[in-house]
């Protein structure tokens, strides 16, 4: 109980740490004295999206809970590693200070950038200086684990960083105009062919999407943030559907189509509407 007491009192990261100790010591919890740095992973990540869906509410309270589940998770591995005698919590901030500084040349240094978009294309160089000569393709330097959208928009972007790019985001479009004719013609194969093939509709329909996160990209947009916030909107809506077929003492699924159409308006009316 002493200890207890004393790890609540302080919150630190020291604080943290000693709590992660007594948890995989001796008389700690059988399962945190399980776990390994890979059995770690799934948590880290799923308490990652935790946290990019309390920012994405702007939801202040879930944002302080979800970013103390975060940090648990990478101070956990820290200690973890420190356990088999490989690195602590004080060599990994030192390397990433250091990392930080000597990548901020204009603020630590004598450099001068004018724009946000110049301090990524030196913060690209630095990071190529730092790997040395190391063979291997630029896209290796974007993590395979990703998401889909997160990794396609990774991916065009370290090629537009070489060069490789649209003049405009109008020139996007138009590229993302002629994915979808390719991808309405594999959904109408010519008369008398062996019908629609899947595998050319989900390479069509891919197309479609990689191009549509370039358009994204060259418009400002992040198309995670952008997707995200589409289908926090259409779970918004479609409560509030389930809320007005329950006031009228039925379930969703049991009203017509047309029913549910008119939900669906009344739903984006009452969320357009002005606060009184």
């Amino acid at each position: 109980m002493a200890t207890q007491n004393k790890i609540a009192q302080v919150p630190t990261f020291a604080a943290v740490m000693e709590l992660i100790a007594t948890l995989r010591g001796e008389n700690g919890c059988p399962w945190d004295r399980k776990q390994t740095p890979a059995s770690l992973t799934v948590y880290l990540i799923e308490e990652a999206f935790e946290l990019v869906q309390a920012i994405t509410s702007d939801d202040t309270a879930a944002i302080r809970d979800e970013m103390g589940d975060v940090l648990f998770q990478i101070l956990f591995l820290m200690h973890l590693y420190r356990e088999q005698g490989r690195f602590g919590p004080t060599e990994v901030l030192g390397r990433n200070l250091a990392k930080m500084i000597h990548r901020h040349p204009h603020v630590f240094g004598t450099e001068k950038v004018e724009s946000a978009g110049e301090v990524k294309e030196r913060w690209r160089e630095i990071k190529k200086q730092e790997k040395g000569a190391a063979t291997g393709s630029l896209m290796d330097s974007v993590p395979t684990g990703l998401p889909a959208l997160l990794r396609a928009y990774r991916i065009s972007e370290r090629a537009a960083g070489i060069g490789f790019d649209w003049d405009s985001v109008q020139g996007v479009m138009a590229q993302a105009e002629d994915e979808w004719r390719e991808f309405n013609a594999e959904l109408a194969p010519p008369e008398g062919s062996t019908g629609p093939s899947k595998e050319r509709m989900t390479e069509e329909f891919g197309d479609i999407l990689f191009t549509l996160v370039n358009v994204a990209r060259l418009a400002g947009i992040h198309p995670e943030t952008a997707l995200s916030r589409a289908t926090e909107k259409f779970v918004r809506r479609f409560k509030r559907m389930e809320a007005m077929a329950a006031d009228q003492g039925r379930a969703l699924e049991s009203v017509s189509r047309e029913a549910m159409e008119n939900f669906w308006r009344e739903a984006k009316k009452a969320e357009s509407a002005p606060v009184s």
